[in-house]
């Protein structure tokens, strides 16, 4: 076996060499901007002019000419008035000043703000209470890009910034990647397709609503595949169809060492190559990642939760690349505070099901996090996990932990 880090580290490897370039398409922020929100950027966007394009005011107050200001007690004599959208139309003389509020343009001649707070109006002068300097509560044009400077790089992951700069530089249609299309297809004859009555015996099929819901949350379009009895013919077929309709395909169940776990097989009869099936992480061990007709494969344990961490660990770097990004994030690990020894057997990486809360309970460390591993009954509890937010990680170098000692906490996606 190997670890979840080298596994990850091989799913990344294998998709840079692999994946191609993604498919494209255009968006158009002024109706469908949330279309664009998660996406990569397939194009550079650059300022269309200079930003600010004017000397643009950052405080309610008065524009004047520095000298005229320098001293507290300066009287001014007020001329006019500029404001967001409208500049005042004049120039600005000797021992004259304009209202200005914030965003507005300053007047011809000015080169200092006296902020509001720091002057006081008496009929039509201003006097000024404290110096001003030149340069004071303005930027100057320019000083936040200059035309033709590039404002979001091409790959970028698109979020409300980077959709708000788009705008801000005129950039109505922007050129992002294609969603990847993942398909899911669940095994095992104990399944029960939701909305249908289950024996006594048998289980409804979650982890094809878990796995969808996974593939929306980190970006892709999920395909329901099906579900494939424990039968090498029939599931072979859905996998052909699978790979056929999707980018990616992702199977839950059936890859185990037992007598019906047939999904490696009929991956091997459609000539996958395999580059892991087995990694130390419980729960989860029995992940395989492969390749086949030309699209990334994974087989992830059929127990909820271990489809649940794996997806995680490894679909997710692969969506990334199709999706066009040039480095996948890193996994988002954080540190807490662990509120409870833990003490885990097997020498292997443990995600467990956690919760994670901030206390503020010192007031040299505000808001630290505390985590707190919940009682679960193995791999298949999924109440377990509705109940935390987080998985706490035991590595395997390191299996007893002591209350307070700072812990890495892997977020439950979509639940930060």
């Amino acid at each position: 076996m190997i670890s979840f880090e080298t596994a990850r580290a091989k799913v990344i490897e294998v998709l840079k060499e692999r994946a191609g370039d993604p498919k494209t398409e255009t968006v158009d922020l002024t109706s469908q901007s949330s279309h664009a929100l998660g996406r990569i950027l397939m194009q550079d966007i650059a300022a269309d002019r200079n930003y600010p394009p004017f000397n643009r005011s950052i405080r309610d107050g008065f524009a004047a000419r520095a000298s005229d200001a320098a001293e507290p007690g300066a009287r001014l004599r007020l001329i006019g008035e500029s404001r967001a959208g409208f500049a005042f139309s004049g120039a600005v003389g000797t021992g004259e000043c304009v209202r200005i509020l914030t965003g507005a343009p300053l007047p011809k001649g000015t080169n200092a703000v006296v902020a509001q707070e720091n002057a006081t109006a008496d009929g039509d002068f201003v006097v000024v209470q404290n110096a001003a300097k030149a340069g004071q509560h303005y930027v100057l044009a320019g000083a936040e890009a200059r035309v033709g400077e590039i404002m979001v790089q091409r790959g970028t992951r698109l979020s409300y910034a980077e959709l708000a700069m788009a705008a801000e530089v005129g950039q109505a249609q922007i050129e992002v990647s294609k969603r990847p299309r993942v398909a899911v297809i669940s095994t095992g004859d104990e399944l029960v397709t939701l909305g249908e009555p289950a024996g006594p015996y048998q289980i409804r099929n979650s982890n094809s609503i878990s796995l969808a819901a996974q593939v929306s949350l980190a970006g892709g379009v999920p395909l329901g595949a099906g579900t494939a009895p424990d039968e090498a013919g029939k599931l072979r077929k859905l996998i052909e169809n699978a790979l056929n309709s999707s980018d990616m395909l992702v199977l839950s169940g059936g890859v185990s060492v037992g007598k019906y776990d047939l999904v490696e097989q009929a991956l091997k009869d459609l000539g996958a190559e395999f580059f892991f099936d087995a990694v130390a992480i419980r729960p989860g061990r029995p992940t395989v990642f492969g390749w086949c007709a030309g699209k990334p494969v994974f087989g992830l344990p059929g127990n909820p939760v271990s489809t649940m961490v794996t997806f995680e660990l490894f679909a997710v770097p692969a969506m990334e690349i199709l999706s066009g990004s040039r480095q996948p994030r890193p996994l988002p690990f954080f540190r807490a505070r662990l509120s409870h020894p833990v003490n885990e057997k097997g020498i292997v990486a443990h995600f467990l099901p956690a919760r994670v809360s901030w206390l503020d309970e010192k007031p040299e460390e505000p808001f630290v996090p505390v985590v707190e591993t919940l009682l679960w009954e193995g791999s298949g509890d999924i109440g377990a996990v509705v109940r935390g937010n987080c998985f706490l990680i035991v590595r395997e170098s390191r299996l007893q932990l002591e209350a307070g000692e700072w812990v890495n906490v892997m977020p439950r996606r979509g639940r930060f």
